[in-house]
């Protein structure tokens, strides 16, 4: 039954046992840390998104989109990187050191964002405490080049392995740079505008309330969890003892979350990714 498929990865896959962990919103933000250090990428981004604007929609749909491809059917899945393939096709933007005008589309910077993106949600998962294996990290590298085909990508040319990727980040650092945009969107990625209700005590004065301070803590833990190359491009020391204090931030971090109920941090989308995977083992036992 369509109703019963489990989708890209299913509950047996590294893919879920990664993802059904909240401490990722860390991930998320370090992925921006992270990607925001090329400039082509940055441009992309800059000349082509209201993320000043809408910086929480624009997080939610990414959210939301990651969260299809992960939990939702296989119709979904691809329904979803469609869309996504039908809007990067339409986008171009300039580069910023040549005048060079290029889709946002191409090959190398969607290979850069799929890496970014999902070695941030491994490191930080395991970093938190996660216990993964390392044939389970191959394992999780393996299954998301099925998320990278879905934006276009060649599986075979989207790094598999841990080793893939460490040899990956070795290529690509003489590409990246620290530019004023990268700098700018550092800034704002470290204090952007609250929500509007959240924002509410900012309106009365009391600029560093409850939420701020929450998001600051989130932001901090994101930025010091970078590789250590990646915080010294920004300007950060890169001592051991920055990623110390870091994996202690986020174990506490995911410790915080695991004390709230499962069912105030799973959207719709996981809940019925779950119960399809109960009604799929109930019927495999039945026959």
């Amino acid at each position: 039954m369509d109703s019963d498929d489990l989708g890209l990865f299913g509950p047996g896959s590294v893919t879920w046992k990664v993802h059904e962990e909240p401490i990722l919103i860390v991930a998320g933000l370090r992925s921006l840390y992270l990607q925001t250090l090329h400039p082509r990428a940055m441009a992309g981004v800059a000349q082509n998104s209201n993320y000043r604007t809408d910086a929480w929609g624009r997080l939610l749909r990414t959210a939301t989109y990651v969260e299809t491809t992960v939990y939702g059917t296989t119709a979904e899945a691809e329904a979803a990187g469609a869309r996504l393939r039908r809007l990067h096709d339409r986008m171009r933007a300039t580069d910023t050191l040549t005048g060079e005008q290029f889709r946002i589309d191409e090959p190398d910077l969607l290979r850069w964002v799929h890496v970014t993106e999902v070695e941030s949600f491994l490191s930080t998962a395991r970093r938190a405490g996660l216990p993964v294996s390392d044939d389970e990290v191959d394992g999780y590298y393996t299954e998301q080049r099925r998320a990278a085909a879905l934006v276009g990508l060649d599986p075979a040319t989207v790094p598999g392995t841990a080793a893939e990727v460490a040899d990956y980040y070795e290529a690509v650092r003489p590409q990246l740079r620290m530019t004023r945009e990268a700098a700018e969107t550092a800034v704002f990625l470290t204090a952007p505008p609250l929500p509007w209700k959240l924002s509410l005590p900012v309106r009365l004065g009391l600029t560093l309330g409850p939420p701020r301070w929450a998001y600051l803590g989130i932001a901090s833990t994101a930025f010091a969890l970078l590789p250590t190359w990646a915080r010294r491009m920004y300007g950060g020391l890169g001592l051991p003892t920055t990623a110390l204090s870091a994996d202690l931030s986020v174990r506490a971090l995911r410790l915080a979350f695991a004390a709230v109920p499962r069912r105030y941090l799973e959207g719709p989308l996981i809940q019925a990714a779950k119960e399809r995977a109960a009604r799929h083992a109930a019927a495999s036992l039945a026959g």
